[in-house]
């Protein structure tokens, strides 16, 4: 910092102004201040800065790092957001063990991060929480939602749009509905579950639990999945994947076994992938809001961060139905 004032003609003082942005400034020395930063690369002391103020202008994300373009987009909509507001972001991996998570959120709080967003695992209602909230640590749990109301929490609304799903498919006369569910223990899996069920009643079907089969949220299971469902002595005529993941499984399956989508086996799946409409016949999907949950996740943990006070909010957000072909319909 003394070389950048020396260089820029100016006083420490200034420099700490120019740089934190502490203090108007004027505008050919700002300009001379920040051609001495560039021309010597100072960065600052962010730790030093964070003893002065109490904060470091950081927010740690704590999130399952699977092979999943959700949770990329997600957290690209997150950084996005961030940076605008004048924050970095932290990112661990909890690998979606109980474990790893609580080793991931105690890593983040020694780096002082301002608040936390966290896309919680199946244990995290028992571990990582009760911390968090003892400790009086901004968080805002992310697209996993326990529902207890006692965090702030954003994510999509999944029972009414698997319902929305298979009631267009009881629409086409489809009588036997099968389910790949995701893996157990997650929030997002028990409420599609729901959604599926919800979506038969409306219909006027009878829930058979032979036609709900596990994906595990992934694509192997997935395929072994669908295996099962079209062995069965009255298989399904049409098939729901409830996540991204699950829909490839799906589709590697009904290929494997000569199955044709849209005409054998109507297929549609929770989850918008960016190649739905290339493949052959197009996919149809629910699109989840993936850039908003992101961008509402930051927004809400900015507020908490200025505001520790106020009442814990939750936010659902909807998916939009993207009708194509893999469905058996012929059109739009």
């Amino acid at each position: 910092m003394r070389d950048v004032a020396h260089l820029a003609g100016v006083s420490i003082t200034t420099v700490s102004h120019v740089v934190n942005g502490t203090r108007a400034v004027a505008d050919e020395t700002r300009r001379r201040v920040l051609d001495a930063v560039a021309a010597t690369g100072y960065t600052g002391n962010a730790i030093a800065r964070s003893l002065v103020t109490g904060g470091t202008r950081s927010l740690g994300v704590a999130i399952s790092l699977v092979a999943n373009p959700y949770f990329a987009e997600l957290i690209h909509a997150i950084e996005s957001e961030a940076s605008r507001a004048g924050f970095t972001l932290i990112l661990v991996d909890t690998h979606d063990q109980p474990e790893a998570e609580h080793a991931a959120v105690r890593a983040l709080r020694s780096r002082r991060v301002d608040g936390m967003l966290l896309t919680p695992s199946p244990g995290a209602a028992t571990t990582v929480l009760p911390e968090l909230r003892q400790l009086g640590v901004p968080t805002v749990l992310v697209d996993r939602l326990p529902g207890s109301g006692l965090v702030d929490q954003v994510g999509p609304e999944n029972v009414g749009a698997m319902a929305a799903l298979v009631e267009h498919l009881t629409e086409l006369g489809h009588r036997r509905i099968g389910l790949v569910s995701g893996a157990a223990g997650l929030t997002t899996t028990s409420e599609r579950v729901h959604g599926y069920r919800l979506g038969l009643h409306r219909s006027g079907l009878e829930l058979d639990e032979e036609l709900m089969a596990s994906g595990g949220s992934a694509v192997k299971p997935a395929e072994a999945a669908l295996r099962r469902l079209l062995t069965l002595p009255d298989p399904p005529t049409a098939v729901v994947a409830a996540n991204n993941n699950m829909m490839v499984g799906v589709l590697h399956a009904a290929r494997e076994l000569d199955v044709k989508v849209g005409v054998d086996l109507a297929v549609v799946g929770y989850d918008e992938v960016e190649w739905a409409d290339l493949v052959d016949p197009p996919l149809t999907t629910m699109a989840q809001p993936i850039a908003e949950i992101g961008r509402t996740a930051v927004r809400m943990l900015l507020s908490r961060i200025a505001d520790p006070d106020q009442p814990p909010r939750t936010v659902r957000l909807p998916a939009r139905f993207m009708h194509r072909r893999s469905c058996g319909c012929t059109g739009p």
